[in-house]
């Protein structure tokens, strides 16, 4: 019983710890997976003449986390010619706490670049 009183909050904080960084890893997913859509969007409308406001639209959406602390940024070299390349670029805010102690903070990024079609 004693051992198990020394080793039990050792064991609490290394599986909050696992629950944590899966809880990151799932955000950088939806992120990454949010992007290529954003891209994918930015490439299939560019005649629309918003010039990536449906992609970021797109991003926020597919996302679904706190667009309080994302950033989107699209950019392309000739929205007007077909072949020219689209690039979207997404930032999110993350922090990763144990029992209210922060470990680990900062921004993940992903981007992605399409053509247009």
């Amino acid at each position: 019983m004693v051992e198990f009183a020394f080793v039990a909050p050792l064991l609490l904080v290394l599986l909050l710890a696992i629950a944590q960084l899966g809880i990151a890893y799932n955000q950088y997913l939806r992120l990454t997976d949010a992007t290529r859509a954003g891209a994918r969007k930015a490439a299939t409308s560019r005649l629309l003449g918003d010039h990536g406001a449906a992609a970021k639209a797109a991003v926020f959406a597919a996302a679904d986390l706190d667009s309080s602390k994302m950033t989107v940024n699209v950019t392309s070299t000739d929205w007007t010619k077909a072949g020219s390349d689209v690039t979207v670029a997404s930032a999110y805010q993350y922090s990763i706490k144990i029992f209210g102690v922060l470990i680990k903070d900062g921004w993940m990024h992903s981007t992605t670049t399409e053509r247009l079609e």
